[in-house]
């Protein structure tokens, strides 16, 4: 894959080759095959409507492939033809619940029945493990091979990402789908939502718990099933959630034994003179001191609720802060346009403007907005609500709004065009992060989950 071929690969894109992130329409309910269509309206969509219509659009890309289904992640121009990323789909799980609508209830149900589909269709593995993506429709590949299968294969297998190795298993997207699935057995009393999202905690137990001087839980595995050396802050402040929410569900005081574990390595990244979090460790002895990313700062006060480690909302604010202008070296937006608000890491706004993100991508914008964190931080703000958060968290949201109204034009899901001004693009411009991939302006399922999230003040990392 040469040229402007090459696709773009998502921080959630790195571990099935072995790499790692020092971080990390209305339907019928279920899985059957029925569609439903849109009622005609004359009402104008508000923001959020638009969001969820993408959502919806991303879920039902596919139709004659059944209704076992998961959402499409990117549209169809980011290269990755049908890929849909587990921490993705988790989140639109989330978004779908915090809209209190039948009709996100529905959805949320019908993605999460497909996880759990895929815990049980995998393969290779009857271990509990969900793959880090799949594919959820056909597509041809650069090479020229057709792909002709949608998300369940013809022998009722799942249909793993393996074109582009996105085979592996990180700690990180095996806690989002657990989050995922006991809040939808907290919010519908059903128990295989339990009985799967219990099944994740004991694989990251059994694979990922490590007695290393800093503790913690591993990365994960990569696509040949081999452990990987990495700890992240990112992932054990996941399972700070995840092992909160199985303690609470379950009544076993086990989860509370192994959510502090997990709290306890947070808190070893913490960095009292400035006040953020490192990105974790390589071998389990030595704190990585570089980069620092900004989900490491917000995730911590969701999971935590630390008044000790608050100044972390503080540290994203100030120093991740960014504004994208149209006349910023390498910047994408249309003449006219701005957006506040910050980017994926400290490395970001060190990125070298004279050289290519990657082989076959374009050069970064030290300056482009990373949407999805700028949804996190204006959540943090809004959950911290010291005096001046929930002014900045509005200011951040509106940026966000803006981006989805004006943002990645054109753009389509499996061929299909998507409804009007629908969908956050990942990045205002090509964004590096510092971690050997970027982002780009393409429109994301997870970004576009995160704003709803803000939008509603829901936290998904709150047991």
């Amino acid at each position: 894959m040469t040229g402007s071929q090459r696709p773009e690969l998502s921080r959630r894109a790195l571990i099935g080759t072995g790499l790692a992130v020092g971080a990390t329409a209305l339907t019928v309910a279920g899985s059957g095959t029925a569609w439903a269509t849109q009622r005609p309206s004359t009402a104008r969509p508000t923001a959020r409507g638009r969001a969820y219509a993408f959502l919806a659009a991303a879920m039902d890309a596919y139709p004659e492939h059944g209704g076992v289904r998961l959402a499409q992640s990117y549209t169809d121009q980011a290269g990755l033809f049908s890929t849909a990323f587990t921490y993705d789909n988790a989140l639109a799980v989330l978004a779908h619940l915090a809209s209190r609508t039948a009709d996100g209830h529905a959805r949320a149900v019908t993605l999460g029945d497909a996880l759990l589909y895929a815990q049980a269709h995998d393969p290779v593995y009857d271990d509990g493990r969900l793959r880090q993506a799949y594919n959820v429709g056909p597509y041809t590949f650069y090479d020229g091979s057709p792909q002709p299968d949608g998300f369940v294969r013809a022998d009722g297998t799942v249909n793993v990402g393996t074109q582009f190795g996105f085979t592996g298993t990180a700690v990180g997207d095996m806690a989002w789908a657990g989050i995922a699935l006991s809040t939808l057995a907290g919010r519908t009393g059903k128990r295989r939502f339990l009985t799967g999202a219990v099944r994740i905690g004991e694989w990251i137990e059994r694979v990922g718990r490590t007695d290393e001087p800093l503790g913690g839980y591993k990365f994960g595995v990569d696509g040949a099933g081999e452990k990987l050396p990495f700890t992240s802050t990112e992932h054990n402040t996941d399972l700070v959630g995840l092992f909160g929410r199985l303690a609470r569900l379950t009544g076993d005081r086990i989860w509370l034994e192994r959510r502090a574990r997990a709290a306890a390595f947070v808190r070893k990244m913490w960095e009292p003179s400035q006040g953020f979090f490192y990105t974790g460790t390589n071998d389990g002895v030595t704190i990585n001191k570089s980069p620092i990313p900004e989900d490491t700062q917000t995730w911590t006060h969701l999971a935590l609720s630390s008044p000790a480690h608050s100044r972390s909302l503080d540290w994203a604010t100030a120093e991740l802060a960014v504004l994208d202008t149209a006349d910023r070296p390498n910047s994408k937006l249309p003449t006219g346009q701005a957006y506040e608000g910050v980017t994926f890491s400290s490395a970001s706004l060190l990125a070298d403007e004279d050289s290519p993100i990657a082989p076959g991508q374009p050069k970064p914008d030290r300056n482009g907005v990373w949407f999805e964190g700028t949804a996190h931080l204006a959540l943090a703000l809004r959950h911290r609500h010291a005096p001046g958060d929930e002014a900045r968290a509005r200011r951040l949201i509106a940026s966000i709004e803006r981006a989805q109204d004006l943002l990645g034009p054109g753009q389509t899901v499996g061929g299909r065009a998507l409804p009007a001004r629908s969908g956050v693009v990942s990045a205002s411009s090509p964004l590096d992060t510092g971690f050997g991939f970027g982002y780009y302006p393409y429109r994301h399922t997870g970004a576009t989950a995160w704003y709803l999230l803000a939008a509603a003040r829901a936290n998904p990392l709150e047991a």
